[in-house]
């Protein structure tokens, strides 16, 4: 089994809670977070505030007062003497994303190509050829962070960050991808920009992609992209879900 026998519980400060499962990025590991995390929202706590799952652990923030630290440990013992959290709590759904590599878009493409002895038609046929788990959002809204990069794409981050990413940057680095929601300096590369909009405030629900979810690029020509940009900025959802 991935990660760890038994999970840790450790503090993160007087009203928060991480529960690690491993330290690894490993699907099996990222479900049982995810099974954790759904079963604690489903029969909330009085107390409990927010959960929030990252690659491999489930941060429980709480209200001390109104639930403790010892009757909160009870509760998430209680879960895993029900049985392994092995299985998702729902179906992940597989959706496409448009992607233009095409320069301005990819405009760390060329680079990135080279450093992995690669063609840039080869770098995006394998980048677009591969399915990618969404494992969790973080370091900015809307920032969802992927495994499922292949290894012929597995590139160190930038040993400087570069300037701020366009909004719907497409990115690689550290054996991991992402898709940037909002412009930020990164030590990532920039290989594609999409058009969508993967967090927007004004939609309900504000990110339509879940962690333990999965997802496919779908190369698009420049002429395309600003044609796709211009119909998500009226608030249009351009990703497929397969299946409807």
């Amino acid at each position: 089994m991935a990660g760890y026998a038994t999970p840790r519980f450790l503090d993160a400060g007087e009203a928060a809670l991480s529960i690690e499962f491993g330290d690894t990025v490993d699907p099996e590991i990222n479900t049982r977070v995810l099974a954790l995390d759904a079963a604690l929202r489903s029969a909330a706590p009085e107390g409990l505030i927010e959960t929030l799952p990252t690659y491999r652990a489930l941060l429980v923030c709480y209200e001390p007062l109104i639930l403790s630290r010892e009757k909160l440990l009870g509760v998430v013992e209680a879960r895993l003497a029900e049985g392994p959290l092995d299985r998702p709590a729902a179906a992940p759904a597989r959706w496409r994303l448009p992607c233009c590599y095409e320069a301005p878009c990819g405009e760390d493409l060329a680079e990135a190509a080279a450093r992995l002895g690669l063609t840039p038609a080869r770098f995006v046929e394998i980048h677009a050829g591969a399915e990618y788990r969404a494992y969790m959002y973080g370091f900015a809204p809307g920032w969802c962070y992927l495994g499922g990069l292949p290894r012929e794409l597995a590139l160190p981050r930038r040993a400087t960050p570069r300037a701020p990413t366009p909004h719907g940057a497409v990115l690689i680095g550290g054996g991991l991808a992402l898709v940037a929601s909002n412009p930020m300096p990164t030590g990532w590369y920039v290989v594609g920009r999409t058009p969508e909009r993967l967090f927007s405030p004004s939609r309900e629900p504000p990110l339509f992609i879940s962690p333990g979810d999965f997802l496919r690029f779908e190369p698009v020509d420049l002429e395309s992209f600003h044609a796709l940009e211009a119909r998500a900025a009226k608030g249009e959802r351009l990703a497929l879900r397969e299946g409807g």
